[in-house]
């Protein structure tokens, strides 16, 4: 493994998942608080993936290092968080699947490794989730706990890589716009009588408006 960064080095830190669906949004969540609160140099690329799929591909194609925040099935108790290195970075990705976005990274993985375009060293910093199922919901106390954690591999990570970072001074990068912000996300949800929030009821309504 390097430990010190070769000038040419591209760094890519990636947030992948939902932010509609509670703990989908772990990873998202992560490069948002890491972005406000470190400065990076230009050689590390800061991304809020989404569920982007295979959009994806260039970015992660050009990188020489990844590193990737999402929610995992581990099978482990809620807000386990643990990391997951090289080649077996795409088997997580695949394994007991939560949502199609893990599918879709598990392409954008496999088709840079067809291309010769696969990081050469890749770390996943995964969460297990306590709840998927509530639409237009947050993280969930275990798992919101786990973000500064998180966060906090990275940058060891990236120090072991020779990176530069330093914390911000409060001016740090913004990722999304001020909508998505999780403060105001979280203060202008509607509450369970104006919505519906449980699986696929979203889209299914009684007639006097009520979620069936």
């Amino acid at each position: 493994m390097h430990t010190t960064e070769d000038p040419q080095d591209t760094i890519l830190i990636l947030g992948i998942g939902n932010l509609l669906w509670a703990d989908e949004g772990f990873g998202v969540r992560c490069v948002e608080a890491l972005g406000a609160s470190w400065c990076l140099p230009e050689s590390v690329t800061l991304m809020d993936g989404g569920t982007q799929g295979m959009y994806l591909l260039p970015y992660v194609g050009a990188a020489q290092r990844l590193i990737v925040f999402d929610a995992i099935d581990y099978g482990l108790a809620p807000g386990s968080l643990r990391v997951i290195e090289g080649d077996e970075v795409p088997r997580f990705m695949g394994a007991k699947k939560m949502s199609l976005h893990q599918t879709g990274f598990q392409e954008v993985l496999a088709s840079a490794d067809l291309l010769g375009r696969l990081p050469r060293e890749m770390v996943l910093i995964g969460v297990q989730p306590a709840e998927l199922e509530d639409f237009g919901g947050s993280l969930r106390p275990e798992v919101l706990a786990r973000v500064p954690e998180a966060i906090e591999i990275a940058i060891a990570r990236l120090r072991q890589w020779g990176v530069a970072v330093e914390p911000s001074d409060g001016g740090g990068t913004r990722l999304n716009d001020d909508a998505l912000a999780r403060e105001r996300y979280e203060a202008q949800r509607p509450d369970a009588d104006a919505a519906c929030r449980v699986g696929d009821a979203r889209v299914l309504a009684a007639g006097d408006g009520r979620c069936v």
